[in-house]
């Protein structure tokens, strides 16, 4: 007897339709696999078997058992395929609604007494159903209902076990339905931009950087406050976009579990050590494992004593950046992963960290400063749109108890208002942000009043800019704008964004 059940597989982060073919005939009993599945599917038949048997449902003893996970050409890997595999055995006995078994996938992981448990990458495995038109609704374990209540378009219900399930499919009982909650709540920061003293013009470059997502490079000495500015700027960006959302929590999903403040649509911060390896930053390995580039997808990297990764490191950050993703080849599948992340930088100014410091000298020499700033390539520092110089906090700052600072909160609110403009403007388009325009872009929506146009004419003669270059001046003036309410960009905003890019020259055309 044939039957079939629908699930899902997972190819990179991406879910997709399976079909869980059964033959059930005479023959030499026992069960076979096929379709690519991997070990941890192989190793299922005795446990399928325990939580049919143990759920006090008929398992075909005496019958040959042939499943196939179609389609047979793509390697299928998690236990999610147990309760398909079963359901597709037990409609040899037992009369299941045809409406349902046509409309309904199913995924979940046996216990040996019938018990659903929780399978990795729910998410993902959901939205890989949700644009077939056929699959009307999905039946997933109960423990994965917080997961699921984000996903839209889709009825998604919740069963205990695999008895639930089958009565479920005999119109015998009815399962509770998980609503979809897409809500936003700000996180309750234990770090505030009241706590930082002065550093007003880093404040300023951060609170720019969030408003177009520009990446930022902090340039200053030890102790100078870039790690307190990096740490808090998660804490002035808008929540993530329902599509934003979606993707970060399909990259979480396929680890494991989604954190809390993803499911609050927080955006990631991701700050990996310098002796982080290339697999673990860019991705890879055996299973083609995402890595920090894309866990910080939609929110920030924020890369402490930058100049201190390794080379072939900073030089991996090329295509992510570039690219906005990340593909990992391997023998059988090309993965690719989103990895739309801000990045954040940090770094002395040379070994030593004093170069330019007023409160030491710098006791490096020439040569050991351009070798210490040249593990940044120029492909690299071209991508970078914001460079501000970190000063040490002076003693009358750190003590003014009279001068109140800016907190996360006011900084947020003209950031949100930038966002929204943004957001207005290139509703149309498949960018979010002012950081993602191209040439044709910036040509479109950086109109320059005369004023502006006539500075920016200087500075690119007078400082031998590149036309990538150019063009970040002129992506970060928008943003400036944008925060202004503006809609042509003015002399005093262009001026601004140059200021930004003086920092750079001050260190890499020092010669």
């Amino acid at each position: 007897m044939y039957s079939y059940v629908l699930t899902a597989g997972v190819m990179g982060i991406d879910g997709f339709k399976v079909v869980v073919e059964a033959d059930i005939s005479k023959g030499l009993p026992g069960i076979t696999i096929v379709g690519m599945p991997d070990a941890a599917i192989k190793e299922s038949k005795d446990r399928i078997k325990a939580a049919i048997t143990n759920s006090f449902l008929k398992y075909p003893v005496t019958k040959k058992i042939v499943i196939n996970l179609s389609p047979a050409d793509i390697k299928k890997d998690g236990s999610h395929y147990d309760l398909p595999i079963a359901l597709s055995i037990l409609s040899e006995s037992i009369p299941f609604s045809e409406e349902k078994l046509k409309t309904t996938a199913f995924l979940g992981e046996l216990s040996l007494d019938g018990k659903l448990k929780p399978v990795k990458a729910t998410t993902a495995l959901i939205l890989g159903l949700v644009e077939e038109k056929e699959i009307k609704s999905v039946i997933i374990p109960a423990s994965s209902e917080k997961e699921a209540s984000m996903v839209p378009d889709i009825d998604i219900f919740l069963a205990e076990d695999l008895k639930q399930v089958v009565e479920y499919m005999q119109d015998k009982v009815e399962l509770p339905k998980v609503k979809e909650v897409l809500t936003y709540e700000p996180i309750k920061p234990d770090k505030d931009f009241s706590d930082i003293k002065g550093s007003y013009q880093v404040k300023r470059a951060a609170q720019i950087a969030a408003a177009g997502f520009h990446n930022l490079m902090m340039i200053g000495p030890p102790g100078s406050g870039k790690t307190m500015i990096a740490s808090r700027m998660n804490t002035i960006m808008p929540p993530l976009s329902e599509n934003e959302y979606i993707e970060v929590s399909k990259i979480y999903s396929f680890l494991g579990e989604i954190p809390d403040e993803i499911i609050l649509r927080n955006r990631p911060f991701r700050a990996p050590h310098h002796t982080i390896s290339y697999a673990s930053l860019i991705g890879g390995g055996s299973n083609a494992n995402p890595g920090e580039v894309v866990l910080a997808h939609g929110g920030i990297l924020f890369m402490d004593e930058f100049l201190n990764f390794d080379r072939r490191l900073i030089q991996g950050l090329r295509q992510p950046i570039e690219d906005r993703e990340v593909t990992i080849s391997r023998v059988n599948a090309k993965y690719t992963y989103p990895s739309g992340f801000m990045l954040v930088a940090a770094t002395n100014p040379c070994p030593c960290g004093f170069l330019y410091s007023t409160d030491r000298e710098c006791t490096c020499s020439e040569k050991k400063i351009d070798d210490y700033l040249q593990k940044a390539s120029g492909p690299i520092l071209d991508r970078i749109d914001i460079f501000v110089d970190t000063m040490s906090i002076k003693y009358e700052e750190l003590t003014d108890n009279k001068k109140s600072e800016l907190s996360s909160a006011d900084l947020k609110e003209t950031v949100e208002k930038a966002v929204a403009i943004q957001k207005e403007r290139f509703k149309k388009l498949k960018i979010n942000y002012n950081s993602q325009m191209n040439p044709k872009q910036i040509e479109k929506y950086c109109i320059l009043d005369d004023g502006a146009k006539k500075l920016m004419e200087t500075y690119y003669k007078t400082a031998n800019l590149t036309a990538r270059s150019y063009h970040r001046i002129l992506k970060v003036a928008r943003t400036i704008a944008d925060m202004d309410e503006k809609e042509k960009i003015t002399q005093a905003h262009v001026a601004e964004a140059i200021n930004f890019r003086k920092v750079y020259s001050k260190y890499w055309d020092r010669n």
